[in-house]
């Protein structure tokens, strides 16, 4: 048998008897009895090849549908960065144009003085865009953007629409020093808006965020909440900018003055634009001559006219 299948004739004739017994068996009915045992033995093996084919394809399908949400998420994070930008822009360009609106509408409001638009230089190590703010607790200062060809010049006072901000205290060809109300070294001649009672705003460096009124007189003069303003005295300041509001109050009986704090009216913190008065030239008054009075005739007294004695 073994002989006859591996000779070729043997094949074909094997594959012919097989050929006439399907015939057969087709005519007499019986073949699908050979259909349901082929079936029986060869339906594993094709759930297996199905099952393993099914495999593949949804394996592929699977790194094919994560490789889509890879690429919508990341579709998705960059609109979300750019729509984060652009609310970020639009904030900030709302705040400057506030800002900007602001600085304007002071100006309108205040035609005596010649005022002139600054920005707060940022930090950099290069001398033509310098320090923007001091670090140190000794001294408080800014650096803004206009200076000596901007015909800024020591002395001038800066403000905002808020209050007074500082002096400026040295000029460079187009940047300056700005010494804040804020330094130690600061002096500013003040007074209660509504006693009218003067004194003294000095800074506290910048550990503090708050000033101090000196000399004021004994008794009522100042209570918290009052508001402070620049009295003008010795012309280092216009009168009436706007310095703080009163905090506290401290006054004891063995004291000669009146101690109060005062919160700044600005920010001093987060400048950003500032105002520098051009027009107004910083003066001492104590140094101005003293016209001298020129002198008043003094009506001299006649002599009575003698009596003429009567003669006799």
């Amino acid at each position: 048998m073994l002989d006859l299948l591996r000779s070729r004739s043997g094949f074909v004739l094997i594959l012919i008897m097989l050929v006439v017994l399907g015939i057969v068996l087709r005519f007499t009915g019986n073949l699908g009895i050979v259909e349901d045992a082929t079936f029986g033995i060869f339906a594993p093996v094709q759930t297996l090849l199905i099952d393993a084919t099914n495999g593949v394809t949804n394996l592929f399908g699977g790194f094919r549908n994560v490789n889509e949400l890879r690429a919508q998420v990341k579709q998705l994070q960059e609109q979300l960065n750019t729509s984060t930008l652009d609310s970020v822009r639009l904030r900030e360009l709302e705040s400057e144009n506030a800002e900007l609106r602001a600085q304007l509408e002071y100006k309108q409001q205040n035609p005596d003085y010649l005022l002139t638009g600054a920005t707060v230089l940022e930090e950099n190590e290069n001398r033509a865009r310098v320090l923007g703010q001091d670090p140190s607790a000794l001294v408080n200062f800014i650096i803004i953007d206009q200076g000596r060809e901007e015909e800024v010049a020591v002395g001038m006072p800066v403000i905002t629409p808020a209050g007074l901000v500082g002096r400026v205290s040295e000029v460079g060809a187009h940047w300056a020093r700005v010494r804040l109300i804020s330094d130690t070294s600061s002096s500013v001649n003040a007074v209660v808006q509504d006693t009218r009672a003067t004194g003294i705003i000095q800074g506290q460096g910048q550990g503090s965020d708050s000033l101090i009124m000196r000399f004021l007189p004994l008794g009522d003069s100042v209570k918290a909440g009052d508001v402070i303003l620049t009295s003008g005295i010795s012309g280092a300041f216009p009168k009436r900018l706007v310095i703080g509001q009163v905090m506290q109050v401290n006054q004891r009986a063995t004291d000669m003055f009146t101690a109060a704090l005062v919160r700044p009216s600005v920010d001093l913190q987060r400048l950003e634009y500032v105002l520098v008065m051009k027009k107004f030239t910083p003066t001492d008054i104590t140094t101005e001559a003293t016209a001298t009075p020129a002198p008043t005739a003094t009506p001299t007294r006649r002599a009575p006219a003698a009596t003429p004695t009567p003669t006799q």
